[in-house]
């Protein structure tokens, strides 16, 4: 297996284990070399200048936003985002703070990395938004 490849499945399980999900893809432990997990944030459109937004996105938000993982919506997609950006800034802001379970899947707090501050999920929260208005 070439290494390109197993790093996108090590990056892959580790998204699937940051969103709740137990099951990863089987790979053969003797061809599986060491490769550290990168986090490949999607291609999207360019949103305005929210550094901080942009850093927590491509840090921890996009382990799961990236691929749709635990039914996370993609940033850019209008369809998804939509009916969420409808309920407001508030409704997003506590869903990512606490933690939510809705029909689409799940949405662990702050993302599953507890040591985010509450500025830093809200950036992130608002960064998503600008690429899916």
């Amino acid at each position: 297996m070439n290494t390109k490849l197993m790093t996108l499945l090590l990056i892959g399980a580790a998204a699937l284990a940051a969103c709740g999900k137990t099951e990863t893809p089987a790979t053969p432990a003797a061809t599986a070399p060491s490769a550290p997990a990168v986090a490949v944030a999607p291609e999207a459109p360019v949103a305005s200048d929210n550094a901080v937004g942009k850093k927590v996105f491509g840090q921890v938000c996009s382990m799961c936003h990236a691929s749709g993982a635990a039914g996370s919506p993609k940033p850019g997609d209008k369809a998804d985002w939509g009916p969420r950006i409808a309920q407001g800034n508030d409704v997003l802001y506590k869903h990512a703070l606490e933690g939510f379970t809705g029909a689409k899947g799940q949405m662990p707090s702050r993302g599953g990395n507890a040591t985010l501050k509450d500025d830093e999920v809200k950036a992130g929260v608002d960064y998503m938004v600008s690429l899916s208005k």
